[in-house]
């Protein structure tokens, strides 16, 4: 029987259902808070008997490996791999901005999660016994205040073992700080380690002891965008910096600053400003007034769309930008159209950097392409990263004497050493306790051939292991 409720103003739906001894809820909370003005307006339908578990999904547009925004159908008759509070079953929770205006840091969230599934389908040994896992996935909807909630609720309510984690300080840091005061491991990703460790508070060659996380910083930013820097024939050595009044931004500030300036160059801050501000004629102005003509940012996607088109009006055209936290997806560089052309960026994973599943063997190639033809859409950079959550995990689960344990899970997240998906990720060397460090390499945004937008290696001073694909070539020639 399933009683399926859903909003009178928008398309929101909720089931709740028990078929084949199963019982659980499809989808989750209304999101009004972003999409609705809808007081609790809901209808709904109860459908009894001739319905099994293919054919409701089926009805609801799922596989029976999908997922829904807010948790997973639970299994409550024991099914292996699936039933919650058995010992061999361990649970990941996934935390990501999977609606909302980071959303495309999580297109690819449900694609992984399904390839994760298939690759542990026969289940994996670890602490003397074969295990099989349970991926529970919350949707953080943009919002740092959710992402608390969400990961408490997984916590709390669905008692996870492991909590995973993704798509800027807005989701990593309150998902982190969640589990640290819980005592319940995490790992998390793309995030500046700085914004994610200071942001928190943490404490020189300490650390935490159940949080973890693997990126990058402002040296690595420096090390990827400041050969690009030097190869650009320009007038100074002037950089206009986009920076916004947030914990990215103000690690960027503190941090990227004197490693330019100790390489010659000035930056140029524009001057702090909200996320979702429509008018930057003032940085706009400011950057003109300082000829300068090279650029980094780190906005929020959609600014960062709104910046650039009035830049282009107003007649600023750098002739290199290299850009931090934007412009990381196809779907940023399709809504700029034609603006699009040579914008750099940090590539910290692609379908051409050699690394290859600890999982089943699956290569970099091997999961872009699969994305593509599966769902259509062409590759993300997050691909390589989410996907390395879960082989962290399961590698964090195979070491510890007891999976179960929380605390030796923590412990030997915070001293691993290994490679997989995202390349060598070793949490032992720092820069601060628990994090491990990427090395990106230089891209650059082109007129695609599948697609209409592809990247290009241009540069991989900081990682050779990447090959080059082109060379650099000014944004706005």
């Amino acid at each position: 029987m399933c009683t399926i409720s859903w909003c009178g103003q928008c398309s929101f739906s909720n089931v709740l259902c028990s078929f084949d001894g199963y019982a659980g809820f499809v989808s989750g909370a209304h999101p009004r808070s972003l999409f609705c003005a809808s007081k609790e307006t809901r209808m709904s339908k109860t459908i009894v008997g001739g319905m099994d578990r293919r054919q409701l999904l089926k009805v609801l547009g799922l596989s029976a490996a999908a997922i829904g925004g807010a948790s997973t159908l639970t299994a409550c008759g024991g099914l292996k791999g699936s039933a919650s509070g058995t010992s061999d079953v361990l649970k990941i929770g996934f935390v990501s901005p999977q609606t909302g205006p980071l959303a495309s840091f999580a297109s690819a969230d449900n694609y992984v999660v399904k390839q994760v599934q298939q690759a542990l389908a026969k289940g994996f040994t670890a602490g003397g016994s074969t295990r099989q896992i349970e991926i529970v996935v919350k949707d953080t909807q943009s919002n740092s205040t959710r992402a608390t909630a969400v990961t408490k609720e997984l916590i709390t309510q669905d008692q996870v073992d492991i909590v995973v984690g993704s798509g800027t300080p807005d989701t990593t840091n309150p998902v982190a700080d969640q589990c640290e005061a819980s005592g319940v491991p995490n790992i998390t990703t793309i995030a500046p380690w700085e914004a994610w460790f200071h942001g928190r508070s943490g404490v020189s060659g300490e650390g935490f002891k159940y949080t973890t996380l693997f990126f990058f910083g402002m040296q690595e930013f420096a090390d990827c965008f400041t050969p690009m820097w030097k190869r650009m024939d320009v007038a100074n050595q002037n950089v206009a910096a986009l920076w916004p009044d947030d914990t990215d931004a103000n690690a960027f500030r503190k941090g990227l600053t004197p490693l330019a300036e100790a390489q010659g160059f000035k930056m140029i801050d524009g001057g702090a400003f909200q996320n979702g501000a429509s008018d930057y004629s003032s940085q706009i102005a400011k950057f003109k007034a300082e000829n300068a003509e090279l650029f980094t940012c780190t906005p929020i996607p959609p600014d960062f769309q709104t910046f650039w088109k009035q830049a282009a009006q107003q007649d600023y055209r750098p002739k290199l930008a290299t850009v931090a936290k934007v412009m990381l997806f196809p779907s940023e560089a399709e809504a700029l159209g034609k603006l699009s052309n040579n914008i750099a960026t940090d590539i910290w994973w692609s379908p051409y950097h050699p690394y290859k599943s600890s999982l089943d063997g699956t290569t970099a190639q091997q999961l872009a392409d699969g994305f593509a033809e599966e769902t259509g859409n062409q590759w993300t950079q997050a691909l390589g990263s989410v996907y390395s959550l879960f082989e962290l995990a399961v590698e964090g689960f195979k070491q510890a004497s007891d999976p179960k344990d929380r605390d030796d899970v923590a412990d030997k997240l915070r001293n691993m050493n290994t490679v997989g998906m995202s390349g060598p990720l070793d949490f032992t060397k720092g820069p601060e306790p628990g994090i491990a460090v990427q090395h990106p390499v230089g891209g650059q945004w082109r007129k695609g051939t599948k697609f209409d937008w592809d990247i290009t290696i241009v540069d991989n001073t900081p990682n050779p292991d990447v090959p080059v694909g082109g060379d650099l070539e000014a944004t706005n020639a």
